[in-house]
């Protein structure tokens, strides 16, 4: 069983930073690879970017140039670390897990956190 666990959301002025961090309980977190997710009220679930278990990282259109994803085998947890935050991003964020291949849809991952929240005041 894999369980994801979100912190580090809370309430920021707008060019702000936060950094979420996501723990992970796994036998091997090292064979997953990690995605990052956020859901605006009334919006579908959007992709942020990944970490892949090979290395790789990849990031998606959404907040690309203001975010950093970085992970620590040795702890078990992935970061999403986001700089010059917009109102806009104000939304749900999940991490999720998969033992595959980074990808951006949802439906590729098998295991969510329970999200937490940002908020970006303006």
């Amino acid at each position: 069983q894999v369980q994801l666990v979100e912190s580090g959301g809370g309430l920021v002025q707008a060019g702000g930073s936060l950094r979420l961090s996501c723990a992970v309980s796994a036998r091997t977190f090292s064979g997953y690879t990690m995605g990052w997710f956020r859901q605006a009220p009334g919006k579908e679930r959007e992709f942020v970017g990944y970490f892949s278990k090979y290395g790789g990282i990849y990031y998606g259109d959404s907040m690309k140039g203001r975010v950093t994803i970085s992970r620590d085998n040795a702890k078990s947890t992935v970061y999403l670390q986001m700089n010059s935050l917009k109102s806009e991003d104000t939304a749900v964020y999940y991490c999720a897990a998969n033992a595959g291949l980074g990808s951006s849809r949802p439906d590729a991952y098998d295991y969510w956190g329970q999200g937490t929240q940002v908020t970006v005041s303006s």
